[in-house]
């Protein structure tokens, strides 16, 4: 293992989640979690006798999970290449040719603050302030300062294994773990659908159907429709 693979296992080993949210990720829709993640500060050895923590707070927003085959994986946004290559650690150590759900995420950090408390005392207290206010979908998360989104990456992660089964079971039910001859799930079909839906409204841009179909290796099969439709929107 290199050194950078190193340094990235070494921050997702000792990244703990202290307060999980007490519900698993929407099967049908959005999902908005906000966190605290907190962490000592790289340079904790040089203030010892002060202690310091930093607290980065955010949002992930989990949209609705799509069913994918493996070449699909591994397009987030807002992350650092450090945690794409954690994730591709994750699809290895998993494996790269087991389908499943893909869940597309989007990190949005709102506010850093370092404090003169222990990370101890600044976590019971942002336990007491997130049981005041009661939301149930905040998370508090001891991560690595130096690599903290790959500790935000393992959060997401662990947050998604834990929401599997639920969002498997309901899409099962549906009918939309169905594959079809070419190996594409109904699910696809239905979001391929929704996508020329939308760009006929002009809620979505062209670009993004096409990109959708050249993911699914589709798009020489939807090319007629694809361009009927550019030229209609563009006459």
């Amino acid at each position: 293992m290199g050194t950078d693979e190193e340094r990235i296992a070494h921050a997702a080993e000792y990244t703990k989640v202290l307060r999980p949210p007490r519900q698993s990720l929407a099967t049908f829709g959005v999902t908005s979690i906000n966190y605290y993640l907190v962490t000592e500060p790289v340079y904790k050895e040089i203030v010892k006798d002060t202690p310091e923590t930093v607290i980065r707070e955010g949002k992930v927003i989990a949209q609705k999970p799509q069913i994918v085959t493996p070449y699909y994986l591994s397009r987030l946004e807002g992350f650092s290449s450090d945690a794409r290559r954690y994730f591709d650690m994750l699809l290895h150590l998993h494996g790269p040719n087991t389908p499943g759900l893909f869940y597309t995420y989007k990190n949005e950090p709102h506010e850093l603050s370092i404090v003169s408390d222990s990370w101890i005392t600044v976590v019971n207290r942002l336990n007491e302030e997130i049981d005041r206010k009661g939301n149930p979908l905040t998370s508090i998360i001891k991560g690595e300062d130096e690599l903290w989104d790959v500790s935000l990456m393992k959060f997401i992660f662990e947050l998604t294994r834990y929401s599997l089964r639920d969002n498997l079971m309901q899409m099962n039910a549906r009918g939309l773990l169905k594959m079809d001859s070419r190996g594409v799930p109904a699910d696809a079909r239905l979001r391929i659908e929704e996508l020329f839906q939308q760009v006929a409204r002009g809620e979505r841009n062209p670009s993004e159907l096409e990109h959708e179909l050249e993911r699914w290796d589709l798009f020489e099969e939807y090319q007629d429709r694809f361009f009927t439709l550019f030229r209609k929107m563009n006459s």
